[in-house]
This record gives structure tokens, C-alpha cells and sequence, in this order.
């Protein structure tokens, strides 16, 4: 009989890095509370024997009946929150509504700002926690047409590190995970986003943005870095159960490059590399 660890609690796991991460742990002994936005999804979860609840990042009401929802499951004990849920919003910043960013904010950044306060003040009431914040590459550096994720995920990252050092002198820990390229629904997701808020045949960037289609379309890997779930969740274990986790796991090729390139590099050089990828 699996002796439970502790517990945890997973935002984003329809699919990809949350589901696999989710289904892992459970299988570790963790008592794992995952979540989805979509109910139909809550529901599916549930028939593969995990405990789930709903939380809609962009609806503050669902946050807090999630959270509470999550407590009851685990009878007033959350030891852990992974922050993963999010998507991304492709297209220049120029062609972007205001109100499409507004949404990328709502779900990647301020979502997640209201779950980790309800979580720090439930952590430092019991006087032990960890919050582990999933970035992105793409909160090291920016590239064209991902100008609404990168600044949602440079956000989180300066969030994060702000937040680390507040909790300094508590039992509670803060850490990052930086994942490159990683085998997801993520393209799919994007390329509805991209349709929903990008009026593509009127504008500058036509020919850039049938790339964009082509790339989001594109079957299997986005790159030969691509790694599977598997790597993100090995970080997420060392975040989890280290005595002293490290602030920021670089996860891929990619985001180990990239985080050395931005220390050494003029800016004018990166810019040259960063146009091109």
C-alpha cells in the first residue's frame, strides 16, 4: 500500500507537462489534487483515477471554489503548488488587441497570482510549503510574434524572484522551472488564439503569419530539442523533494543556451540569434 508523501496541487492538467506530471506523482504516493478549466476535462481526469477539481485562471470565483474545493480533499492540507496552466497568444504586438493581452495576463499571470496568496497564507499558517512557478524560454528571452506569452512569462519570472526572496525567512520555498521545448497541446491551443484575435490578412506581417499557421499546424516535435513531459518532471521531483531546491531548473537544450547567451552576449549579437529562431 502507497504511503502518501504529501500533497500537491497541479493547475493545468488537461494535458502535457500538467497531466503527465499529475499522473506521476500519484503514482509516486503524492496525494495529487489536479485541475482543468473545462469540466468535460475535470471529468476525464476523474475516470483515470485522479482527484480533480476546476479552476478557470481568468475567473477569480473559480480560483477560490477550486482552492476550497482542493482543501476538502485533502482534509485542510496543501503542502505544494505547481503553477502550470497557460497558453499562449501568438501574433505581433502591433496586431494584438488590447483585450487579447488582457487574457493572456488573466490566465498566465494573474491567475496565478491569486491561487499562490491563498496558498501562502494556508502555507504559512502550517508553516510549511513550496510553490513552484512553470516558465518558459520564453521568460529569458523574447521572440517575434510571442510578444503576450513572453511578457506574461517575463512577469512570472521577476514575480517569482521577488516572491523568493520575501519568503526568505519562512519555511515557505519558491522556485522556477524554465522548460525549452516540450511535447504538448501547446501549438494547438496557441493556433486558436491566433485565430480568434489576429486578423491576418490585413496586415504587415501576412507572409510571417502563414508561418506561424504552418508551424502551429505542423505534426509531431516543433524542434529536435523537443523533450518529452518526463523531462520537466524530473526538475519538478528535485523542486519537490530537495532539502534546498534550487531558485531556477533549465530544462531542454534551448533554455540552457539561451540563459547562458543572455549573460554573455551584447545585446545587439542576441538580437541577431533571436531574430533568426
Amino acid at each position: 500500500m502507497k504511503q502518501t508523501r504529501s500533497t500537491i496541487l497541479i493547475t493545468g492538467c488537461s494535458s502535457g507537462i500538467g497531466l503527465y506530471c499529475a499522473q506521476q506523482l500519484h503514482a509516486r504516493g503524492y496525494q495529487v489534487i489536479a485541475s482543468c478549466r473545462k469540466a468535460a476535462d475535470v471529468e476525464r481526469l476523474k475516470r483515470l483515477g485522479l482527484s480533480c477539481v476546476q479552476i478557470d485562471l481568468a475567473q477569480p470565483s473559480s480560483i477560490e471554489s477550486g482552492w476550497n474545493q482542493a482543501l476538502q480533499l485533502t482534509g485542510g492540507k496543501i503542502d505544494q503548488l505547481f503553477n502550470n496552466g497557460a497558453y499562449g497568444q501568438p501574433g505581433a504586438l502591433e496586431d494584438l488587441p488590447t483585450d487579447a493581452l488582457r487574457q493572456q495576463f488573466e490566465s498566465n499571470f494573474f491567475g496565478w497570482h491569486h491561487l499562490s496568496r491563498l496558498a501562502i497564507a494556508h502555507m504559512l499558517e502550517q508553516q510549511t510549503g513550496r510553490i513552484i512557478q512553470n516558465s518558459s524560454v520564453l521568460g529569458l528571452v523574447a521572440m517575434k510574434y510571442r510578444g503576450a506569452y513572453n511578457a506574461s512569462k517575463f512577469a512570472i519570472e521577476g514575480y517569482t524572484d521577488t516572491l523568493r526572496l520575501e519568503l526568505a525567512d519562512t519555511p515557505v520555498k519558491v522556485c522556477l522551472i524554465e522548460p525549452g521545448p516540450i511535447t504538448s497541446l501547446f501549438r494547438k491551443n496557441a493556433k486558436a488564439a491566433f485565430e480568434q484575435h489576429i486578423d491576418s490578412d490585413n496586415t504587415r506581417h501576412q507572409l510571417a503569419y502563414q508561418l506561424t499557421i504552418d508551424r502551429l499546424e505542423q505534426e509531431g516535435p516543433s524542434s529536435q530539442f523537443t523533450l518529452p513531459p518526463s523531462a520537466v518532471f524530473k526538475a519538478l521531483i528535485h523542486a519537490l523533494e530537495a532539502p534546498k531546491p534550487k531558485a531556477r531548473y533549465y530544462v531542454t537544450f534551448p533554455t540552457h543556451l539561451f540563459a547562458i547567451l543572455r549573460r554573455i552576449l551584447p545585446v545587439a549579437l542576441l538580437d541577431i540569434i533571436l531574430r533568426k529562431s
